[in-house]
Protein backbone atom coordinates (compact mmCIF):
# COMPACT_ATOMS: atom_id res chain seq x y z
CA UNK A 1 0.00 0.00 0.00
CA UNK A 2 1.29 3.23 -0.96
CA UNK A 3 2.09 5.92 1.79
CA UNK A 4 0.00 8.36 0.53
CA UNK A 5 -2.89 5.25 0.44
CA UNK A 6 -2.10 5.09 4.54
CA UNK A 7 -2.08 8.70 5.76
CA UNK A 8 -5.50 9.19 3.60
CA UNK A 9 -7.17 6.72 5.66
CA UNK A 10 -6.52 8.91 9.12
CA UNK A 11 -9.13 10.88 10.14
CA UNK A 12 -7.50 13.55 12.30
CA UNK A 13 -4.67 14.75 9.54
CA UNK A 14 -4.35 18.52 9.42
CA UNK A 15 -6.28 20.92 6.34
CA UNK A 16 -2.57 21.14 4.97
CA UNK A 17 -2.07 17.12 4.92
CA UNK A 18 -5.22 16.72 2.73
CA UNK A 19 -4.24 19.17 0.80
CA UNK A 20 -0.93 17.87 -0.05
CA UNK A 21 -3.04 14.41 -0.71
CA UNK A 22 -5.12 16.08 -3.47
CA UNK A 23 -2.20 17.71 -4.90
CA UNK A 24 1.73 17.34 -4.34
CA UNK A 25 3.10 20.71 -3.65
CA UNK A 26 5.33 20.73 -6.50
CA UNK A 27 2.52 20.79 -8.80
CA UNK A 28 1.97 24.38 -8.22
CA UNK A 29 5.45 25.41 -10.02
CA UNK A 30 3.53 24.81 -13.26
CA UNK A 31 0.14 26.12 -12.14
CA UNK A 32 2.02 29.44 -11.37
CA UNK A 33 3.76 29.26 -14.81
CA UNK A 34 0.87 28.75 -16.98
CA UNK A 35 -2.06 29.94 -14.43
CA UNK A 36 -1.28 32.18 -12.04
CA UNK A 37 1.37 34.20 -14.09
CA UNK A 38 -1.57 35.38 -16.57
CA UNK A 39 -4.78 35.65 -14.39
CA UNK A 40 -2.98 37.72 -11.45
CA UNK A 41 -2.80 37.38 -7.51
CA UNK A 42 -6.26 37.40 -7.26
CA UNK A 43 -6.48 33.95 -9.05
CA UNK A 44 -4.66 32.60 -6.42
CA UNK A 45 -7.01 29.78 -4.14
CA UNK A 46 -5.92 29.70 -0.37
CA UNK A 47 -4.54 25.89 -1.11
CA UNK A 48 -2.65 26.80 -3.72
CA UNK A 49 -1.28 29.54 -2.07
CA UNK A 50 -0.07 27.42 0.75
CA UNK A 51 1.86 25.43 -1.83
CA UNK A 52 3.52 28.24 -3.22
CA UNK A 53 6.42 27.57 -0.30
CA UNK A 54 7.43 24.20 -3.04
CA UNK A 55 8.27 27.25 -5.32
CA UNK A 56 10.29 28.53 -2.83
CA UNK A 57 7.73 31.80 -2.34
CA UNK A 58 5.64 32.93 0.66
CA UNK A 59 3.46 35.90 0.12
CA UNK A 60 4.91 39.22 1.88
CA UNK A 61 3.69 41.08 4.21
CA UNK A 62 1.13 43.05 4.10
CA UNK A 63 -0.64 40.11 1.76
CA UNK A 64 -0.95 42.77 -1.22
CA UNK A 65 0.06 40.88 -4.01
CA UNK A 66 4.06 40.86 -3.54
CA UNK A 67 6.44 37.40 -2.67
CA UNK A 68 9.37 36.86 -1.30
CA UNK A 69 11.53 34.41 -3.23
CA UNK A 70 14.38 31.88 -1.57
CA UNK A 71 17.40 30.74 -3.44
CA UNK A 72 19.28 27.63 -2.94
CA UNK A 73 22.73 27.76 -2.64
CA UNK A 74 24.51 24.49 -1.77
CA UNK A 75 26.61 25.23 0.70
CA UNK A 76 26.28 28.77 0.09
CA UNK A 77 29.15 28.36 -2.97
CA UNK A 78 27.98 30.45 -6.12
CA UNK A 79 29.64 31.52 -9.17
CA UNK A 80 30.29 35.07 -10.28
CA UNK A 81 27.91 34.47 -13.31
CA UNK A 82 25.44 33.27 -10.59
CA UNK A 83 25.26 36.12 -7.99
CA UNK A 84 25.38 38.70 -11.26
CA UNK A 85 21.82 36.82 -12.54
CA UNK A 86 20.71 37.32 -9.22
CA UNK A 87 21.46 41.12 -9.01
CA UNK A 88 19.82 41.43 -12.02
CA UNK A 89 17.12 40.02 -10.39
CA UNK A 90 17.02 42.06 -7.47
CA UNK A 91 17.12 45.18 -9.41
CA UNK A 92 14.84 44.36 -12.09
CA UNK A 93 12.27 42.79 -9.89
CA UNK A 94 13.10 43.09 -6.02
CA UNK A 95 13.71 46.61 -5.71
CA UNK A 96 17.43 46.56 -5.34
CA UNK A 97 17.41 44.31 -2.19
CA UNK A 98 19.47 41.17 -1.96
CA UNK A 99 19.15 39.60 2.04
CA UNK A 100 21.35 36.45 3.45
CA UNK A 101 19.92 33.95 4.89
CA UNK A 102 21.13 31.45 8.11
CA UNK A 103 20.66 28.82 5.90
CA UNK A 104 23.25 30.32 3.02
CA UNK A 105 20.32 31.32 0.57
CA UNK A 106 19.47 34.28 -0.68
CA UNK A 107 15.95 36.21 -0.72
CA UNK A 108 14.37 38.58 -2.50
CA UNK A 109 11.23 40.58 -1.70
CA UNK A 110 8.62 42.80 -3.77
CA UNK A 111 8.35 39.90 -6.13
CA UNK A 112 4.99 40.11 -8.27
CA UNK A 113 3.44 36.62 -9.85
CA UNK A 114 3.65 37.94 -13.01
CA UNK A 115 7.23 37.94 -12.72
CA UNK A 116 8.16 34.33 -11.32
CA UNK A 117 7.94 32.45 -14.60
CA UNK A 118 11.16 34.78 -15.85
CA UNK A 119 12.91 34.53 -12.80
CA UNK A 120 12.16 30.80 -12.63
CA UNK A 121 13.81 30.79 -16.44
CA UNK A 122 16.73 32.75 -15.85
CA UNK A 123 17.63 31.50 -12.65
CA UNK A 124 17.70 27.53 -14.17
CA UNK A 125 20.01 29.38 -17.12
CA UNK A 126 22.65 29.29 -14.68
CA UNK A 127 21.93 26.58 -12.51
CA UNK A 128 19.85 27.75 -9.44
CA UNK A 129 16.57 26.91 -8.34
CA UNK A 130 14.16 28.23 -5.42
CA UNK A 131 12.16 24.62 -5.85
CA UNK A 132 11.62 23.45 -2.69
CA UNK A 133 13.57 26.25 -0.84
CA UNK A 134 10.55 26.60 1.31
CA UNK A 135 7.74 23.71 2.01
CA UNK A 136 7.55 20.09 3.73
CA UNK A 137 10.72 18.88 1.85
CA UNK A 138 14.02 18.66 1.67
CA UNK A 139 15.52 22.31 1.78
CA UNK A 140 18.70 24.19 1.18
CA UNK A 141 21.69 21.72 2.29
CA UNK A 142 24.04 24.08 4.56
CA UNK A 143 27.37 22.88 4.29
CA UNK A 144 30.85 24.25 5.01
CA UNK A 145 31.18 27.63 2.83
CA UNK A 146 34.95 27.20 2.72
CA UNK A 147 34.33 23.55 1.01
CA UNK A 148 37.69 22.96 -1.24
CA UNK A 149 39.70 25.95 -0.03
CA UNK A 150 39.74 25.02 4.26
CA UNK A 151 42.68 24.47 6.09
CA UNK A 152 40.16 22.61 8.77
CA UNK A 153 38.31 20.33 6.61
CA UNK A 154 39.18 16.55 6.70
CA UNK A 155 37.53 16.27 2.72
CA UNK A 156 36.22 18.34 0.53
CA UNK A 157 32.38 17.96 0.85
CA UNK A 158 31.25 19.74 -2.27
CA UNK A 159 30.44 16.85 -4.55
CA UNK A 160 28.64 15.20 -1.80
CA UNK A 161 26.16 18.36 -1.02
CA UNK A 162 25.96 18.44 -4.76
CA UNK A 163 25.04 14.83 -4.92
CA UNK A 164 22.43 14.84 -2.04
CA UNK A 165 21.03 18.21 -3.34
CA UNK A 166 20.38 16.68 -6.94
CA UNK A 167 18.63 13.53 -5.33
CA UNK A 168 16.16 15.02 -3.40
CA UNK A 169 15.53 18.16 -5.47
CA UNK A 170 12.07 17.89 -7.32
CA UNK A 171 11.86 14.20 -6.19
CA UNK A 172 8.10 13.59 -5.74
CA UNK A 173 8.67 10.43 -3.22
CA UNK A 174 10.07 13.14 -0.43
CA UNK A 175 8.32 16.26 -1.38
CA UNK A 176 5.40 15.70 0.92
CA UNK A 177 7.58 14.73 4.39
CA UNK A 178 5.51 15.58 7.40
CA UNK A 179 6.95 19.18 7.40
CA UNK A 180 10.32 21.31 6.80
CA UNK A 181 13.21 19.16 6.48
CA UNK A 182 16.78 20.65 6.99
CA UNK A 183 20.21 18.94 6.70
CA UNK A 184 23.96 19.82 6.78
CA UNK A 185 27.15 18.11 5.46
CA UNK A 186 30.32 19.42 6.68
CA UNK A 187 33.70 18.27 7.30
CA UNK A 188 35.14 21.27 9.01
CA UNK A 189 36.78 20.48 12.56
CA UNK A 190 35.11 24.05 14.10
CA UNK A 191 30.51 22.68 12.81
CA UNK A 192 30.50 25.17 10.55
CA UNK A 193 27.33 23.39 9.31
CA UNK A 194 25.37 23.91 12.76
CA UNK A 195 24.96 20.13 13.08
CA UNK A 196 23.04 19.84 16.20
CA UNK A 197 20.02 22.39 14.87
CA UNK A 198 19.50 20.42 11.89
CA UNK A 199 16.91 17.70 11.17
CA UNK A 200 19.36 15.37 9.61
CA UNK A 201 23.67 16.60 9.94
CA UNK A 202 27.07 14.79 9.09
CA UNK A 203 30.16 15.69 10.61
CA UNK A 204 33.41 14.73 10.52
CA UNK A 205 34.97 11.70 11.81
CA UNK A 206 37.19 8.75 11.15
CA UNK A 207 37.30 5.36 12.41
CA UNK A 208 40.00 2.41 11.23
CA UNK A 209 38.43 -0.38 8.88
CA UNK A 210 40.19 -3.12 7.53
CA UNK A 211 43.52 -1.85 9.71
CA UNK A 212 43.40 1.20 7.62
CA UNK A 213 42.02 4.73 8.81
CA UNK A 214 38.87 5.73 6.76
CA UNK A 215 37.60 9.79 6.59
CA UNK A 216 33.72 9.54 7.20
CA UNK A 217 31.02 11.18 8.96
CA UNK A 218 29.20 10.80 12.22
CA UNK A 219 25.45 11.61 11.79
CA UNK A 220 22.98 13.65 14.13
CA UNK A 221 19.29 13.51 13.69
CA UNK A 222 16.27 15.21 15.46
CA UNK A 223 17.88 19.00 16.12
CA UNK A 224 15.26 22.12 15.30
CA UNK A 225 14.75 25.13 16.96
CA UNK A 226 10.97 27.35 16.96
CA UNK A 227 8.98 27.44 19.72
CA UNK A 228 10.40 23.92 21.41
CA UNK A 229 13.63 23.72 20.47
CA UNK A 230 15.99 20.36 20.49
CA UNK A 231 19.55 19.52 20.07
CA UNK A 232 20.21 16.56 17.54
CA UNK A 233 21.20 13.39 18.92
CA UNK A 234 24.24 11.53 17.81
CA UNK A 235 23.38 7.98 16.15
CA UNK A 236 25.65 5.03 16.31
CA UNK A 237 26.92 4.67 13.06
CA UNK A 238 29.61 5.69 11.19
CA UNK A 239 29.38 6.76 7.61
CA UNK A 240 31.94 6.60 4.89
CA UNK A 241 31.54 9.48 1.75
CA UNK A 242 30.25 6.64 -0.68
CA UNK A 243 27.45 6.19 2.02
CA UNK A 244 26.15 9.89 2.42
CA UNK A 245 23.66 10.10 0.00
CA UNK A 246 22.28 6.12 1.41
CA UNK A 247 21.90 7.04 4.72
CA UNK A 248 20.29 10.60 4.11
CA UNK A 249 17.64 8.54 2.07
CA UNK A 250 16.92 6.32 4.55
CA UNK A 251 16.73 8.88 7.46
CA UNK A 252 14.43 10.82 5.10
CA UNK A 253 12.48 7.43 4.48
CA UNK A 254 12.11 6.93 8.22
CA UNK A 255 10.96 10.36 8.77
CA UNK A 256 8.43 10.47 5.94
CA UNK A 257 6.63 7.27 6.73
CA UNK A 258 6.22 7.69 10.23
CA UNK A 259 6.66 11.37 10.82
CA UNK A 260 3.69 13.11 12.76
CA UNK A 261 1.01 14.67 10.64
CA UNK A 262 -1.85 15.25 12.64
CA UNK A 263 -0.85 18.96 14.19
CA UNK A 264 1.62 20.91 12.42
CA UNK A 265 3.53 22.34 15.58
CA UNK A 266 4.72 18.44 15.94
CA UNK A 267 5.41 17.16 12.83
CA UNK A 268 9.20 17.89 12.90
CA UNK A 269 11.66 14.76 12.43
CA UNK A 270 12.89 16.27 16.17
CA UNK A 271 9.45 15.40 17.78
CA UNK A 272 9.59 12.33 16.26
CA UNK A 273 13.60 11.36 17.42
CA UNK A 274 12.62 12.55 20.88
CA UNK A 275 9.82 9.91 21.48
CA UNK A 276 11.39 7.24 20.09
CA UNK A 277 15.01 7.43 21.01
CA UNK A 278 18.16 7.57 19.33
CA UNK A 279 18.40 3.33 19.83
CA UNK A 280 14.85 2.90 18.29
CA UNK A 281 15.40 5.30 15.25
CA UNK A 282 18.58 3.53 14.60
CA UNK A 283 16.86 0.34 13.94
CA UNK A 284 14.22 1.42 12.04
CA UNK A 285 16.96 3.33 9.78
CA UNK A 286 19.13 -0.18 9.37
CA UNK A 287 15.52 -1.54 8.34
CA UNK A 288 15.60 0.75 5.52
CA UNK A 289 19.46 0.99 4.82
CA UNK A 290 20.88 -2.43 5.89
CA UNK A 291 23.42 -2.38 8.48
CA UNK A 292 26.01 -0.13 9.50
CA UNK A 293 29.27 0.32 11.24
CA UNK A 294 29.66 1.88 15.09
CA UNK A 295 30.48 5.41 15.47
CA UNK A 296 34.08 5.71 15.26
CA UNK A 297 36.29 9.09 16.17
CA UNK A 298 34.67 12.51 16.62
CA UNK A 299 37.14 15.30 14.86
CA UNK A 300 34.78 17.74 15.95
CA UNK A 301 37.07 20.43 18.13
CA UNK A 302 34.92 23.14 18.86
CA UNK A 303 32.63 25.95 17.23
CA UNK A 304 33.49 29.25 15.45
CA UNK A 305 30.04 29.95 14.50
CA UNK A 306 30.67 30.24 11.11
CA UNK A 307 32.26 33.74 11.16
CA UNK A 308 35.33 34.39 8.95
CA UNK A 309 35.50 38.19 8.90
CA UNK A 310 39.21 38.73 7.63
CA UNK A 311 41.78 37.93 5.23
CA UNK A 312 43.12 34.27 5.87
CA UNK A 313 44.93 31.73 4.19
CA UNK A 314 43.53 29.16 1.93
CA UNK A 315 44.87 25.59 1.76
CA UNK A 316 45.92 26.43 -1.61
CA UNK A 317 49.57 28.26 -1.06
CA UNK A 318 49.94 31.71 -2.01
CA UNK A 319 45.86 31.90 -2.24
CA UNK A 320 44.12 33.65 0.37
CA UNK A 321 39.95 34.34 0.86
CA UNK A 322 38.36 37.90 2.49
CA UNK A 323 35.33 37.19 5.10
CA UNK A 324 33.16 40.52 4.70
CA UNK A 325 30.84 41.77 7.40
CA UNK A 326 26.74 42.09 5.82
CA UNK A 327 24.89 44.21 8.23
CA UNK A 328 22.46 41.52 9.31
CA UNK A 329 23.08 39.77 6.25
CA UNK A 330 21.76 42.61 3.33
CA UNK A 331 23.04 44.11 0.60
CA UNK A 332 22.19 45.79 -2.76
CA UNK A 333 22.41 44.56 -6.25
CA UNK A 334 25.14 46.75 -6.99
CA UNK A 335 27.19 45.62 -3.55
CA UNK A 336 26.23 41.97 -5.26
CA UNK A 337 27.47 42.82 -8.88
CA UNK A 338 30.41 44.86 -7.33
CA UNK A 339 31.95 41.69 -5.42
CA UNK A 340 31.15 39.58 -8.57
CA UNK A 341 33.64 41.91 -10.26
CA UNK A 342 35.90 41.94 -7.72
CA UNK A 343 35.93 37.98 -7.37
CA UNK A 344 36.68 38.01 -11.37
CA UNK A 345 39.21 39.83 -11.50
CA UNK A 346 41.39 38.81 -8.87
CA UNK A 347 39.83 35.45 -7.53
CA UNK A 348 38.63 32.53 -9.67
CA UNK A 349 34.61 34.22 -9.58
CA UNK A 350 33.48 32.39 -7.13
CA UNK A 351 31.52 34.13 -3.48
CA UNK A 352 30.58 32.02 -0.58
CA UNK A 353 27.87 32.65 2.04
CA UNK A 354 27.78 31.91 5.41
CA UNK A 355 25.37 31.21 7.90
CA UNK A 356 26.33 33.86 9.54
CA UNK A 357 24.52 36.12 7.11
CA UNK A 358 27.74 36.98 5.67
CA UNK A 359 29.89 36.38 2.35
CA UNK A 360 33.13 35.56 1.48
CA UNK A 361 35.34 36.18 -2.02
CA UNK A 362 38.36 33.49 -2.11
CA UNK A 363 41.16 32.87 -4.31
CA UNK A 364 42.77 35.87 -4.23
CA UNK A 365 46.60 35.35 -4.59
CA UNK A 366 48.20 36.86 -1.34
CA UNK A 367 50.06 39.64 -2.78
CA UNK A 368 46.71 41.50 -4.55
CA UNK A 369 45.19 41.37 -1.11
CA UNK A 370 46.00 44.99 -0.41
CA UNK A 371 44.99 45.88 -4.20
CA UNK A 372 41.85 44.24 -3.36
CA UNK A 373 41.01 45.67 -0.19
CA UNK A 374 41.34 49.52 -1.70
CA UNK A 375 37.28 48.75 -3.16
CA UNK A 376 35.10 51.28 -2.17
CA UNK A 377 32.03 48.22 -1.74
CA UNK A 378 34.39 47.14 1.58
CA UNK A 379 33.95 50.45 3.11
CA UNK A 380 30.41 49.01 4.37
CA UNK A 381 31.06 45.09 3.55
CA UNK A 382 34.14 45.73 5.34
CA UNK A 383 36.32 42.71 6.23
CA UNK A 384 37.10 44.52 9.51
CA UNK A 385 33.65 45.23 11.44
CA UNK A 386 33.60 46.41 14.49
CA UNK A 387 32.49 43.59 17.20
CA UNK A 388 29.47 44.04 17.83
CA UNK A 389 28.06 44.77 14.21
CA UNK A 390 30.50 41.75 13.31
CA UNK A 391 28.21 39.01 15.60
CA UNK A 392 24.48 40.33 15.09
CA UNK A 393 22.41 38.07 13.38
CA UNK A 394 18.44 39.13 12.50
CA UNK A 395 15.58 37.50 10.87
CA UNK A 396 13.52 39.05 8.57
CA UNK A 397 11.23 40.56 11.01
CA UNK A 398 7.76 41.86 10.14
CA UNK A 399 9.09 44.00 7.15
CA UNK A 400 8.10 41.39 5.08
CA UNK A 401 7.39 38.58 7.25
CA UNK A 402 3.45 37.76 8.40
CA UNK A 403 4.33 36.00 11.08
CA UNK A 404 6.93 38.33 12.71
CA UNK A 405 5.51 40.75 15.44
CA UNK A 406 8.15 43.32 15.29
CA UNK A 407 10.76 44.68 12.90
CA UNK A 408 13.78 43.34 13.86
CA UNK A 409 16.64 44.34 11.06
CA UNK A 410 16.82 47.77 11.45
CA UNK A 411 16.41 47.56 14.83
CA UNK A 412 19.52 44.61 14.97
CA UNK A 413 21.58 47.39 13.26
CA UNK A 414 20.90 50.36 15.73
CA UNK A 415 21.98 48.01 18.33
CA UNK A 416 25.01 46.75 17.06
CA UNK A 417 25.66 50.16 16.67
CA UNK A 418 24.78 51.58 20.14
CA UNK A 419 26.92 48.51 21.77
CA UNK A 420 30.04 49.78 19.61
CA UNK A 421 29.61 53.25 20.58
CA UNK A 422 29.33 52.33 24.33
CA UNK A 423 30.82 49.18 24.74
CA UNK A 424 34.38 48.56 25.05
CA UNK A 425 35.13 45.08 25.14
CA UNK A 426 37.99 42.84 22.79
CA UNK A 427 35.94 39.90 22.40
CA UNK A 428 32.66 39.52 19.92
CA UNK A 429 29.56 38.76 21.91
CA UNK A 430 26.80 36.66 19.27
CA UNK A 431 23.56 38.67 19.55
CA UNK A 432 20.31 37.61 17.35
CA UNK A 433 17.26 39.03 16.63
CA UNK A 434 14.32 36.92 15.86
CA UNK A 435 10.69 38.18 15.24
CA UNK A 436 8.85 35.31 16.25
CA UNK A 437 8.93 31.58 17.51
CA UNK A 438 9.78 30.05 14.51
CA UNK A 439 13.61 31.43 14.88
CA UNK A 440 14.46 31.75 11.79
CA UNK A 441 17.72 34.52 13.14
CA UNK A 442 18.38 31.34 15.59
CA UNK A 443 18.48 33.10 18.94
CA UNK A 444 18.75 29.99 20.88
CA UNK A 445 21.91 29.35 19.93
CA UNK A 446 23.42 32.78 20.58
CA UNK A 447 25.38 34.39 23.47
CA UNK A 448 22.48 36.87 23.69
CA UNK A 449 19.33 36.10 21.80
CA UNK A 450 16.40 38.49 21.59
CA UNK A 451 12.82 37.31 20.41
CA UNK A 452 10.16 39.94 19.65
CA UNK A 453 6.79 40.31 21.56
CA UNK A 454 4.46 42.96 22.18
CA UNK A 455 3.81 45.18 25.61
CA UNK A 456 0.41 47.18 26.36
CA UNK A 457 1.65 50.04 27.84
CA UNK A 458 -0.45 53.57 28.49
CA UNK A 459 -0.28 54.74 24.84
CA UNK A 460 -1.14 51.14 23.14
CA UNK A 461 1.05 48.25 22.28
CA UNK A 462 5.11 48.48 22.07
CA UNK A 463 8.00 46.58 20.60
CA UNK A 464 9.74 44.77 23.06
CA UNK A 465 11.81 41.56 23.37
CA UNK A 466 12.57 38.44 25.83
CA UNK A 467 16.25 38.33 26.52
CA UNK A 468 18.09 35.07 26.53
CA UNK A 469 21.53 34.43 27.67
CA UNK A 470 24.38 31.25 26.79
CA UNK A 471 23.52 29.38 23.97
CA UNK A 472 26.46 27.70 21.93
CA UNK A 473 26.92 24.96 19.54
CA UNK A 474 29.39 22.04 19.28
CA UNK A 475 31.33 20.13 22.42
CA UNK A 476 29.32 21.20 25.62
CA UNK A 477 26.08 22.12 23.11
CA UNK A 478 23.33 23.87 24.91
CA UNK A 479 20.38 26.62 23.90
CA UNK A 480 20.61 29.55 26.20
CA UNK A 481 18.10 30.32 28.69
CA UNK A 482 15.50 32.99 29.06
CA UNK A 483 15.57 35.60 31.33
CA UNK A 484 12.34 37.14 33.23
CA UNK A 485 11.66 40.61 32.23
CA UNK A 486 10.19 42.01 29.06
CA UNK A 487 12.53 45.04 27.34
CA UNK A 488 11.11 47.70 25.63
CA UNK A 489 12.49 47.96 21.78
CA UNK A 490 13.89 51.52 22.34
CA UNK A 491 15.30 50.19 25.47
CA UNK A 492 17.34 47.17 24.15
CA UNK A 493 20.75 48.91 23.54
CA UNK A 494 21.08 50.33 27.32
CA UNK A 495 19.69 47.35 28.75
CA UNK A 496 22.38 44.79 26.64
CA UNK A 497 24.79 47.19 27.53
CA UNK A 498 24.44 46.85 30.84
CA UNK A 499 24.78 42.95 30.85
CA UNK A 500 27.65 42.70 28.60
CA UNK A 501 29.61 45.15 30.87
CA UNK A 502 28.72 42.90 34.15
CA UNK A 503 29.69 40.41 32.35
CA UNK A 504 32.70 42.02 31.62
CA UNK A 505 33.71 43.25 34.71
CA UNK A 506 32.85 40.09 36.84
CA UNK A 507 34.24 37.44 34.56
CA UNK A 508 37.86 35.88 34.97
CA UNK A 509 41.00 34.78 33.28
CA UNK A 510 39.47 36.17 30.21
CA UNK A 511 36.65 33.90 29.73
CA UNK A 512 34.53 34.19 26.83
CA UNK A 513 30.39 34.99 27.18
CA UNK A 514 29.56 31.04 27.36
CA UNK A 515 32.22 30.55 29.61
CA UNK A 516 31.26 32.42 32.42
CA UNK A 517 27.60 32.24 31.77
CA UNK A 518 28.26 28.75 32.53
CA UNK A 519 30.42 28.74 35.46
CA UNK A 520 27.92 31.53 37.58
CA UNK A 521 24.57 30.72 35.89
CA UNK A 522 21.79 32.12 34.28
CA UNK A 523 20.64 33.74 37.65
CA UNK A 524 23.29 35.90 37.92
CA UNK A 525 22.08 37.24 34.75
CA UNK A 526 18.98 37.31 35.89
CA UNK A 527 19.67 39.26 38.93
CA UNK A 528 21.48 41.59 36.63
CA UNK A 529 18.34 42.80 34.33
CA UNK A 530 15.86 42.44 37.27
CA UNK A 531 18.17 45.28 39.01
CA UNK A 532 18.46 46.91 35.37
CA UNK A 533 14.73 47.50 35.12
CA UNK A 534 13.91 48.29 38.45
CA UNK A 535 16.52 51.13 38.16
CA UNK A 536 14.70 52.33 34.84
CA UNK A 537 10.81 52.06 36.19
Amino acid sequence: MAYETIWAQDPKLNKMELWKLEKDGLDVIRTIIEEYAHKGYDSIPEDDMNRFKWAGVYEQKPRDGHFMMRVRINSGVMTSEQAREMAAIAKEYGRDLVDITTRQAIQFHWLRVEQLPDIFKRLEKVGLYSYEACGDCPRTIVGNPLADIDKDELIDTTDLVNQVNDFFLMNRDFSNLPRKYKMSISSNIYNSGHAEIQCLAYTPATKVIDGKEVIGFHVWVGGGLSAKPHLARQLDIFVTPEEVLKVAVGVTTVYRDNGYREKRHHARLKFLVADWGVEKFREELVKVIGEMPTSGDDKTVGWKAAYFDGVHPQKQEGLSYIGLNLPVGRLTADELLELARISDEYGKGVLRATVSQNLIISDIPNEKIDEVLKAHVFERLTPNPKHFMSRTVSCTGNEFCNLAVVETKERAVRVAKYLDENVQLNEEVRIHFIGCPNACGQKHIADIGLQGALIKTPEGMVDAFDIAVGGILGPGAQFNTTLKGRVKGDNVGPVLAQLILFFKENRVDGETFNQYFNRVGASAFQEKLTQILVDAS
